[in-house]
């Protein structure tokens, strides 16, 4: 018989030769129980050589696709006749996900990658042109050398030893957050935290009170795990504990720059959700995202550092701090739970990249992680002043800022009855990113306002783009 084989060329023959016939089986070209050529008919047929078609069908019989009976010939596998010829129209079956995942959103209400704008205020990036990657590439070539002397085996699911100690010490000098190395897990970001803290703290059904407005990401961690997430409100001093549920079995709250309002939480209110945790037995998830940028009053005592029963977990990230794409954060977990994030972390991903780690844990050991903070606050600072100077002078009968004492962006809420969805629109026209706070509210929004994210825009655009804005807002309001 002959074999309908298009060759182009003269090269991978044997891969062009294979993908074909493969296809034909699978297909239905070539039936189940055919018998096909032999090797050397079907290497003249093709003008190849035979050693090519015996390659080819050594291939498809290891695989499965062919049979060979001795003195008889090969044969087309007779277990394929249980595959259908072709796609039914409509598959009587089909993988499909859990209804849950259709629930959630699909962008998690953060822009998508690749939709900047020349003037962008997106939340959660951070500028990487001061970053010192001269100093960060020979961190990187130092973790080399000592990952080419150590055997390939896998490593321990907490993380390289150097970096939990290079962040223990870095917690207790700087967030006054004091723990032994032994007690920090490296993660993969900060959400990966959330994740393994859901997946150990949670049973489907448990309730979940998170802040509202508050961040989308961690609402669908845990509606990802099974939790009931109750959103409850915040206001100046941060979340208010009365309206705590009294069946929650965790609540996460972001108490040094609460998401995205900004206010930190006040003492007593802290000492308050620490009384009620001890109550009711529920864990508290502290996220620290990105505290390390103070630039007014003292510090707030983390609720962590106040902890005297073992209820908090602090989450910290190095997303705000180095760049997002770095991947790396960490948790520090009440001791009782240690052992079960372990066991999370080790079935999630067994553990992180140790080359970045190794690394990392250098930048910070060698001082060159808290010199980089310095500079980065000093250009952080020249953005926050520019754009605080355009939101209390000429944007100030539209614009309502809550100035935040730490941070890297803050929120503004809109006066004289403007319409986020009406200023982004037209803050888009003039290529500015604004992004609303609707999204952050888990139910109707109570407030509308603008995000400022100023990590990743300079001080010379701030004041170009938010002079735009002041000619472009009165129009707005007498609509």
């Amino acid at each position: 018989m002959d074999i309908q084989v298009t060759i182009q060329g003269s090269h991978d023959l044997a891969g062009q030769i294979y993908r074909q016939l493969r296809e034909a089986i699978l297909a239905g070209r070539l039936a189940a129980g055919e018998r096909l050529p032999s090797t050397r008919d079907l290497a003249a047929q093709l003008g190849v050589s035979r050693k090519t078609t015996l390659d080819v069908f050594e291939r498809l019989g290891s695989e499965g696709f062919l049979q060979t009976r001795p003195g008889d010939g090969t044969f087309i596998a007779g277990s394929l006749t249980r595959l259908p010829p072709k796609p039914p129209q409509q598959p009587a079956a089909r993988a499909t996900a859990a209804p849950l995942w259709d629930r959630l959103p699909a962008g998690l209400a953060l822009p998508r990658p690749g939709t900047t704008l020349p003037f962008d205020f997106m939340g959660g990036v951070i500028d990487k042109t001061p970053f010192p990657f001269d100093t960060w590439r020979r961190c990187i070539n130092h973790a080399l050398r000592i990952q080419a002397r150590e055997r390939g085996a896998y490593r321990d699911p907490a993380g390289e030893q150097e970096l939990r100690l290079a962040i223990s010490r870095y917690l207790a000098f700087n967030r006054a957050v004091t723990s032994a190395w032994q007690e920090v897990i490296v993660t993969q970001g900060a959400q990966q935290a959330l994740d393994l803290m859901a997946r150990v703290v949670l049973e489907p059904g448990d309730v979940v009170a998170v802040e509202d407005p508050g961040y989308p990401p961690a609402r669908a961690c845990f509606t990802a795990q099974g939790g009931k997430v109750v959103p409850v409100p915040v206001d100046a001093e941060g979340i208010i504990v009365e309206q705590l549920p009294k069946n929650a079995r965790m609540v996460y709250v972001t108490p040094s720059h609460q998401f995205p309002l900004g206010m930190p939480m006040s003492l007593e209110r802290r000492i308050a959700l620490l009384e009620w945790a001890q109550r009711s037995g529920a864990v508290i998830i502290e996220d620290d995202y990105d505290g390390e940028y103070r630039f007014e009053g003292r510090p707030m005592e983390p609720l962590k550092s106040l902890d005297r029963a073992g209820l908090v977990a602090y989450v910290g990230t190095f997303s705000k701090t180095i760049f997002p794409d770095l991947r790396m954060g960490y948790v520090v977990p009440p001791s009782s739970l240690l052992a079960a994030l372990l066991k999370a972390k080790q079935i999630g991903d067994w553990h992180g990249c140790t080359l970045t780690q190794t690394a990392l844990a250098s930048f910070m050991l060698n001082g060159d992680f808290a010199k980089h903070l310095r500079r980065m606050h000093k250009h952080y600072t020249e953005r926050r002043q520019a754009l605080l100077a355009h939101l209390k002078g000429e944007l100030s009968p539209w614009l309502d800022p809550i100035v935040p004492a730490a941070g890297i962006h803050l929120i503004a809420r809109l006066r004289q009855g403007l319409q986020e969805r009406d200023v982004v629109a037209a803050a888009h026209n003039e290529s500015i990113g604004l992004y609303g706070i609707s999204a952050f509210y888990a139910g109707e929004p109570s407030q509308q306002g603008l995000l400022f994210g100023y990590g990743g825009i300079d001080a010379d655009s701030i004041d170009i783009a938010l002079g735009k804005l002041a000619v472009v807002l009165p129009g707005l309001a007498e609509r």
